[in-house]
């Protein structure tokens, strides 16, 4: 089954989520499916969803039978026993050959080539790709089509298609996520299941109200957004150069999917057939009347605001969690990881310690307290504004034996790749390196002569991973933030990059392009109520347990959901140190300067005598919500099998 427009070919790709539904799913109007085995997929919390090997073999064989294609989703992070299981898999897969993988982690580029296997592969909507030199780069690692981004609009997918030939997939109808795709790191935080692993608990879905400036807002869901909707705007994703166009529903019955999927194939055709006189709306009604969801085009031209957010059932789904709290340290705990890490030690190097800041007043203060390495911010908070070349330039002129690391924003669009390559053609900025947070930015910028420190938004989660990276021209490639302590223990010690770990701070573990203080201009307080942990210029979300967490605006207006305790590692650097560990961060664009001056330094202390480190975190107090060790906690992976 082939379709054309303009001698361009278009793809109605489906779900399918068990051998059952692909039955009936496949004698529809779709031309492609995806679906997932029984391990290594993004659809994990339901055992009787997704293939066996055999089905997977017969699917492949019944669809190609109809000359229909299937593509299998490899696609979450792998941990050290993924790893091992993926090998086989691949082989399997291999032999079998579906018509494209599609994948988020890039170890699984790095396993097909070692293992000298011939299949092809997609780049997930988890690789969040949003730029053309992202494209560029995957396209040399052999990558045949792209999923783009969920937060780029039709306008940027047109002009990235003008400059390649790759492939390009785009989200069409379905559930959508308010984060960026890889870039909601919650859930693997406070549960220990990983959006990024296929067992996301939704945190995003909870029941919120808000408060800022003393007033509180009676929202409800504030973050749960609505289904993508594209089907009166077919035409307009043709124009923009889609080829594929993904139905989003694994989790979804034969019914429904059946029904959804002719909608958009007779959509399809009938444009092909008469683009003049296309009626876009023809079976809209329908679709309005059966959704779950309230619907939305997302950002497909451009940002929604308020208007992509659901009211109607939310809160019911079968997966939903309910709030938690974010787990307090306690000694008992510290000292199991103390005797955990010491399992493994290696030859200690001196530590390094590295702050990332968010104005030029944090900087001054890091190098008064002589940190190694200053990272300067590429979205700064709210009041503050993007660092100036004056401001840098003061800082590398008077840096002494601090380095100076430029960060790029997480989402970077052809106009920040011109404003940052303007900016670096300057020899004379006196930079060590830049921190980036996207493979094309790696690309982009490898042939400079500055140091490239891989950021967190990379999700580095394995060592094939972090070694990918360092082929790249990554010289230090940050840990995932999601990595429990055994899984960040294997990729220590057996990659051969320095991993940089996250040992302090309140780092973002949901980031969007949606704005959520808009709801301050459209809803009425309900009554005065201060802040209890940020200032009250910072919005906070409070659940249902009454926990506040806080929300700080950028210089682009993207949010950042931030942890509301204080991530910390002091107690065990010492053991990190043994392990191999040289490189630690404190995330501190959220702090004050004298909070600031406070912790480095405590943490300065601890550099030049591990010994220290327990008494010294005794004797250290949360600026906010208290101290939490985050994934490192969770001492096991949930198995993603």
């Amino acid at each position: 089954m082939t379709r054309f427009f303009n001698e361009n070919e278009i793809e109605l790709l489906a779900p399918v989520g068990t051998f059952e539904i692909f039955k009936k799913v496949i004698h529809s109007g779709a031309d492609a499916v995806y679906l997932g085995g029984k391990k290594l997929n993004m659809r994990m919390l339901r055992k009787d969803y997704n293939f066996s090997n055999d089905e997977i073999e017969e699917a492949i064989s019944i669809a190609h039978s109809l000359n229909k294609k299937v593509y299998v989703t490899v696609n979450n992070l792998l941990n050290k026993e993924d790893l091992e299981d993926a090998q086989e898999y691949l082989r399997f897969l291999n032999r079998v050959q579906p018509d494209a993988l599609i994948i988020q982690d890039f170890s699984i580029l790095e396993l097909i080539k070692s293992l000298n296997l011939n299949l092809s592969i997609h780049s997930s909507v988890m690789m969040n790709v949003h730029n053309l030199e992202t494209i560029i780069a995957l396209k040399e690692c052999g990558v045949t089509r792209v999923v783009t981004s969920r937060d780029i609009d039709l306008a940027t997918i047109k002009n990235i298609h003008k400059q390649t030939d790759m492939q390009l997939e785009y989200f069409t109808h379905g559930d959508m996520c308010i984060a960026h795709g890889a870039q909601c790191l919650y859930s693997g935080i406070i549960f220990g299941k990983s959006s990024n692993r296929g067992l996301c608990m939704k945190p995003c879905r909870w029941n919120f109200t808000m408060k800022k400036d003393g007033l509180v807002y009676p929202s409800k869901y504030p973050m749960a957004v609505k289904d993508m909707y594209m089907y009166e705007h077919l035409p307009e994703m043709i124009e923009a150069g889609i080829m594929s166009f993904k139905i989003e529903g694994r989790m979804r019955d034969s019914d429904y999917l059946v029904t959804m999927i002719n909608y958009y194939s007779d959509a399809i055709n009938r444009y092909i057939d008469d683009p003049i006189c296309y009626d876009r709306r023809k079976d809209a009604k329908s679709i309005f009347e059966t959704r779950i969801r309230d619907l939305s085009t997302s950002r497909a031209f451009g940002k929604p605001g308020l208007s992509n957010i659901n009211t109607r059932s939310e809160g019911t789904g079968k997966i939903f969690s309910k709030p938690i709290d974010e787990i307090e340290i306690t000694k008992e705990k510290i000292e199991e990881i103390k005797g955990i890490l010491r399992v493994k030690s290696c030859k200690a190097q001196k530590p390094k310690l590295s702050v990332k800041v968010n104005s030029y007043s944090q900087a001054k203060v890091s190098l008064e307290e002589g940190v190694d390495s200053i990272y300067l911010s590429g979205e700064v908070y709210a009041p503050d504004i993007p660092f100036s070349k004056s401001e840098i330039l003061k800082l590398t002129n008077n840096k002494k034996d601090t380095k100076i690391y430029l960060c790029f924003p997480r989402m970077m669009l052809e106009e920040d790749f011109s404003k940052y390559s303007h900016m670096l053609s300057e020899n004379n900025l006196g930079l060590d390196g830049l921190v980036v947070t996207n493979l094309g930015a790696i690309h982009k910028y490898k042939s400079l002569p500055l140091e490239l420190i891989g950021d967190y938004s990379l999700n580095i989660y394995n060592h094939i991973a972090a070694s990918f990276f360092k082929k790249q021209g990554l010289s230090v490639a940050t840990l995932s933030l999601e990595t429990p302590l055994i899984d960040a223990i294997d990729v220590i010690s057996k990659t051969t990059i320095p991993i940089e770990i996250i040992v302090h701070g309140s780092p973002t573990v949901m980031y969007m392009d949606h704005d959520l203080y808009e709801n301050t201009k459209i809803l009425k307080p309900t009554f005065h109520e201060n802040n209890s942990i940020v200032d009250n210029t910072v919005l906070v979300l409070v659940d249902e347990k009454g926990n506040e967490h806080p929300i700080m605006r950028d210089s682009y207006s993207r949010n950042h959901m931030m942890l509301y305790k204080e991530l910390c590692y002091l107690p065990f650097l010492k053991e990190l140190n043994d392990i191999g560990v040289n490189n630690f961060r404190i995330e501190a664009c959220n702090y004050d300067v004298h909070e600031l001056q406070k912790i480095l330094s405590t943490y300065r202390k601890a550099i030049i005598d591990l010994s220290k480190c327990v008494e010294l975190y005794q004797d250290l107090k949360p600026v906010f919500g208290g101290f939490t060790l985050g994934a490192f906690q969770f001492n096991e992976t949930h198995k993603n099998k």
